[in-house]
């Protein structure tokens, strides 16, 4: 472009910004006090941006920030906190006339114009920071208008705030990129420090990034907002900001990043909080929690590592729950291996619902001994069905053996299926047993109680890692329940006191069972993940079709809960509870009681000690070759021995519903027992008022039931089904209707009666 038309081209921008700027300067000369006076400011200015929720555990160590609503994370800061250090470094930075001007710096403003008209682009701003303040709470598209109109809005907030009010807020609402707003954010973010422990270096480093927050963004372009902190120091010294020495310093000192950034700890803890009170933000800048996050990473760690051994055996997951009893604060909560693995990491095993295995035996046994039975009790462990809505239940202990005359310490500490049915039986079936757990707390037991049946005692129903450990929490505190605490309430609250759903001391039977050794040893053996040098109440349960494995133990001061299991649809392979979970379990206590200490329960004085006969549950007049020394509640002794137990040779005599079991390779007793006299005629199998369904694709050859009975010379009849002799077996074949059916023992003659109905699917 030759000289003459660049002289024109000047000539009309000169002309243009000087009319606007000499309009501009006549109107605020003409209109100050007035025009000003009516000037309105952006509402956006007197609502502060809110600041980010900071989650820390119970010791204040971080866990997470949340912002309200969505990014960028915000942390508000009185202007009296910030140094002054780092003041003069953004005024040095953005405004050093910031002192002397009311609004607008008319000489930068000039400047400005001049630098445009003579070159056709902004080579230098012209803001000052009360402009830039207002332009940060209401964005604008950026023209000349907009310009005009800050400047006038920034002219009335000098009117109406103090210098010390418009730096807060700007300070407040600064951009520093990566999602961050604010001084003190910036500060925590790059540096992991508060504002207040900055260096000079390091506030002349935040002071730069404003400018272009992308553009020199550390995290990506390092040497530019090197290279931005250099110019802002300059500006300080220029300014007199800073001495020659205390410049010199922090132009050689080096900016260190802070390697954790925003913290994310406890994931699955954090986002359970989140998800149970949503409106924990409302609490204000930081929200403490119950976690303990030296703990909830010791959790962690073992359960990765344990998770590692098995993890070819398609153990894919794995959760962790710690609980102290005294508060039922959780005090570690790890919901799965690896938090961002992209396919189950974000299911928070801990409050996923999962079959229940045999984890809720303990409460069948309490509920027990609550109506009178004791830890001597004796529970035929034998094959047995029952009727429930499906038609017919017949449970089988986890080996497919039996174990005859089963006192009810060794039934529970053995987790013998067919004992647990037969008393969860005895104690009013699944209608008792679901009431009960849901005073613990059990909050996925939405279905009737016919639904479960008697196989709630074997897995039946599905329950929460979390709910789960809460109920055994209430075991521990010897029954009394409290719900569980993500966040610190006062112990003096009249619900956190709790409510009393057992007797404490059934409830301390209870754990003296769960916590020994030798009587759970036929299972485990002598030497198993659950032995430990100090008391441990423990118990443990896998799901039938082994997707589940579970280990809970607890002390009175701790409750442990952990799950291993898979999401992928396929049985673990080759794993049980006992590989599983268990060593997960055994490792978080034994860390437990090293770092924190365990104790074990004082006996209660209405617990006295007693000898009995093994096999009858009975006391003994004396301690003798065989006796075994158990507890009782002093009201509720077992009867004593007398002769009749006993056959001359001194052997027990059992009920004649043992002699096939006797007869059988699950005899362990070998020539300690004998039958008793024949107590008469018994009907076994099928159970009066029995339902079956028939598949109609199965065969009607194949449509068999068999029919049992206690007896000698037994006759089977019914006048609507045929009854079929087959060797030393008896069975109907069934069809649709209701059948009723007769059983003769041809000796005595004694008659009994049974009766089914069967139904079409």
């Amino acid at each position: 472009m030759d000289w003459p038309l660049r002289r024109l081209f000047l000539l009309r921008r000169l002309k243009r910004w000087g009319f606007a700027s000499l309009l501009l300067l006549v109107v605020l000369l003409a209109t100050h006090e007035w025009w000003l006076g009516v000037v309105s400011l952006p509402r956006a200015l007197f609502e502060p941006p809110l600041p980010s929720v900071e989650i820390v555990d119970c010791t204040g160590l971080p866990l997470r920030e949340v912002p309200e609503g969505k990014p960028p994370f915000t942390r508000w800061v009185g202007i009296r906190q910030i140094p002054p250090l780092l003041v003069e470094a953004i005024i040095a930075a953005e405004d050093k006339r910031f002192r002397w001007h009311h609004g607008v710096d008319w000489r930068a403003t000039l400047r400005a114009a001049y630098d445009y008209a003579r070159c056709g682009r902004v080579l230098s701003g012209a803001s000052t920071i009360t402009q830039k303040l207002i332009k940060l709470s209401e964005p604008r598209p950026r023209t000349l208008w907009t310009k005009l109109s800050e400047a006038l809005q920034a002219m009335r907030l000098e009117q109406v705030w103090s210098k010390e009010r418009i730096l807060e807020e700007y300070l407040n609402r600064l951009d520093y990129g990566s999602f961050t707003r604010g001084t003190a954010e910036a500060a925590a973010f790059y540096f992991g420090k508060t504002v207040r422990d900055l260096s000079p270096a390091e506030a002349a480093f935040l002071a730069g990034l404003p400018q272009a927050p992308a553009r020199f963004n550390p995290l990506q372009h390092m040497e530019r907002a090197c290279k931005r902190q250099q110019w802002v120091l300059d500006r300080m010294f220029e300014n007199h900001f800073l001495a020659r020495a205390e410049y010199d310093r922090a132009v050689h000192e080096p900016i260190q990043l802070w390697k954790t950034r925003r913290p994310f700890a406890a994931p699955q803890f954090v986002d359970l909080l989140a998800e149970q009170k949503p409106d924990f933000a409302a609490q204000g800048g930081q929200v403490q929690t119950t976690l303990d996050l030296r703990l909830n990473r010791f959790a962690e760690k073992a359960l990765h590592a344990n998770l590692r051994r098995i993890h070819n055996q398609d153990a894919q997951n794995g959760a962790v729950v710690v609980i102290e009893n005294r508060t039922g604060n959780i005090l570690a909560l790890a919901g799965s291996e690896d938090y961002f693995d992209l396919q189950h990491g974000q299911i928070n095993s801990a409050w996923a619902p999962r079959s229940s295995g045999s984890t809720l035996k303990p409460f069948i046994y309490l509920l027990a001994f609550e109506q009178g039975a004791t830890p001597a009790s004796i529970v035929p462990d034998l094959p047995a069905e029952f009727a429930n809505v499906t038609g017919v239940f017949e449970p089988v202990n986890d080996n497919h053996r039996t174990y005859g005359p089963m006192r009810y310490r060794l039934a529970l500490g053995n987790s013998l299926n067919i004992s647990a049915v037969k008393v969860l039986a005895s104690v009013g079936g699944a209608p008792t047993l679901k009431d009960t757990l849901q005073k613990c707390g059990v909050g996925t037991l939405v279905r009737e109680a016919e639904f479960y049946g008697l196989g709630f005692a074997i897995g039946d129903a599905e329950v929460r890692l979390l709910e789960l450990a809460n109920a055994y929490a209430c075991l521990a505190r010897l029954g009394t329940y409290k719900p569980f605490n993500l966040q610190p309430t006062g112990i003096t609250s009249k619900e956190n006191n709790g409510r009393q759903v057992f007797a404490s001391d059934t409830a301390y039977l209870l754990a003296d069972v769960l916590s020994d050794p030798a009587a759970r040893a036929l299972a485990l053996g002598p030497d198993s993940y659950l032995d430990f040098t100090f008391p441990v109440a423990c118990k443990t349960g896998t799901s039938s079709d082994f997707r589940d494995s579970w280990a809970i133990g607890y002390t009175p001061e701790f409750t442990v809960g952990v799950w291993v299991g898979s999401f992928n649809g396929f049985p673990m392979q080759s794993v049980s509870d006992v590989t599983a979970a268990t060593p997960i379990l055994h490792d978080i206590f034994e860390h437990l009681h090293s770092d924190y200490g365990t104790t074990w329960y004082r006996q209660p004085a209405t617990i006295v000690e007693k000898f009995i006969d093994p096999l009858t549950g009975k006391l003994v007049a004396t301690e003798r070759p065989g006796a075994v020394r158990e507890k009782f509640l002093a009201q509720a002794l077992p009867p004593r021995e007398s002769p009749s137990d006993y056959d001359t040779n001194g052997r027990v005599l059992l009920p004649q519903e043992y002699a096939k079991w006797m007869r059988s390779a699950d005899n362990w007793l070998g020539q300690r027992i004998d039958l008793a006299e024949r107590p008469g005629l018994q009907v076994i199998s099928p159970v009066p008022g029995t339902v079956f369904f028939i598949d109609p694709n199965v065969p009607a050859q194949d449509r068999r039931v068999r029919l049992q009975a206690l007896g000698a010379k037994l006759e089977w009849k019914s006048d609507t089904l045929p009854v079929v002799e087959d060797g030393s077996e008896t069975f109907t074949l069934l069809k649709e209707g209701t059948h009723r059916f007769t059983v003769r023992e041809s000796e005595t003659g004694q008659v009994r009666e049974t009766w089914i109905e069967v139904k079409g699917l």
